[in-house]
Formats: C-alpha cells, sequence, structure tokens
C-alpha cells in the first residue's frame, strides 16, 4: 500500500492536472477500489500532518494541489495576479448552472428576466462552465454545466454536495430565495466560490 501511495502521489504530482481514477487504475494494474482506498489515506495524511499539499476527489478523478491556508505565501512568492472578480450576475448565472445542469442560456435569460450572453462568454473563458451537447430543439442550442475547475473553486467533491434549494411551493421557500439573491447582489465581488454564494 505504501508503494502504491508513493506512485499515485509521484503521478498526480508530475501531472499537475486531475487523473480519473480508472486510468490509474489501468496504469497499476490493480482494482479501482484499491487506488481510492489508497487516495482516501494520501488524504487524511496530507490533511492531519500539516502539509503544504491536499489531496482533492473531483466526482472520480483525484488531483494534488496547495493547501488553502498557504494561498497568500504562494501568491507572494510567485508574484500571482490577483484573479478578476466574479460579478454579481456572474454567481448568479453559476448558481443557476450548478443548480439545473445542463441548461441553455436561453433558460438562463428566462430565470434571471436579463440577456445573460455576456456572462456566460465569460464563465466559459473562465473555465467554470462548459458546453456538454446539444439541446434537441429547434435550433439546436448549447447546455451548459459546470466544470471540475468549478468544484475545486467551490471546495466540492460532486455537484451532489450544493446544499438543497428553498421549497419554492411554499411561500417561506420564495422569501428565502428572495433573500438569498438580495444578499447576493449587495455583498462584495469575490475571487473565490464559496458554497453559500452558489447556494439560494
Amino acid at each position: 500500500m505504501d508503494d502504491l501511495k508513493s506512485a499515485i502521489e509521484a503521478v498526480l504530482f508530475a501531472s499537475g492536472d486531475s487523473i480519473p481514477v480508472g486510468r490509474l487504475s489501468l496504469t497499476f494494474a490493480c482494482e479501482a477500489e484499491e487506488i481510492v482506498k489508497a487516495a482516501r489515506e494520501l488524504e487524511e495524511e496530507y490533511a492531519s500532518g500539516g502539509r503544504g499539499i491536499r489531496l482533492l476527489f473531483l466526482e472520480d478523478r483525484l488531483q494534488l494541489c496547495s493547501a488553502p491556508e498557504y494561498a497568500e505565501y504562494i501568491a507572494r512568492t510567485i508574484d500571482e495576479r490577483k484573479r478578476q472578480s466574479l460579478t454579481r450576475p456572474a454567481l448568479e448565472v453559476l448558481a443557476i448552472v450548478a443548480y439545473y445542469q445542463p441548461v441553455t442560456r436561453a433558460y438562463i435569460d428566462q430565470m434571471r428576466g436579463v440577456d445573460s450572453s455576456y456572462t456566460v462568454g465569460v464563465l466559459l473563458e473562465r473555465g467554470l462552465i462548459e458546453v456538454c451537447g446539444k439541446l434537441d430543439a429547434p435550433g439546436r442550442p448549447s447546455l451548459l454545466q459546470t466544470t471540475e475547475a468549478f468544484l475545486r473553486s467551490a471546495g466540492l467533491t460532486s455537484i451532489d454536495e450544493l446544499p438543497q434549494l428553498p421549497d419554492m411551493t411554499s411561500s417561506e421557500g420564495t422569501e428565502a430565495l428572495r433573500q438569498r439573491v438580495e444578499e447576493l447582489r449587495s455583498s462584495a465581488d469575490t475571487d473565490q466560490i464559496t458554497i453559500s454564494e452558489i447556494s439560494v
């Protein structure tokens, strides 16, 4: 197991990107369950040992990343330019895509009551959403979904970890949604997505 953990660590470090568990299983000629078990042990070692790196589970993929508590030192050392903040409209569109994916831009426009083409373009450029197919309807509009980059930014391992939406069949649920949207609109811009910012 120690050899497998070291091998997984080496491959993930060298890759710099996420790798499917299935691909690692083929590489090391072992069952996917063994890869997951070894990765979970690595994840625990990184988290509990005060290490500067973390292992992320992104759906069925694995990736190494830096520990978030050291982000300031990393940025200062490599002189990373501050990323441009996400605007409130971008957060609104991102929330719609996250909760109702796959969706079309027309659906997003209908939900927001305004044209969202520019905002959708920004999120596509940032890699937080992506085209995942075409709707079988006149014009064949593109379908949009969130990406692995979205999961990493939101601190999620799966889209299933998003908080539940309020019950819109009740007045309490409608009021909760209205208040959440108002909070989003009045909050400061951010360069890191948090669960509270995308949940409605």
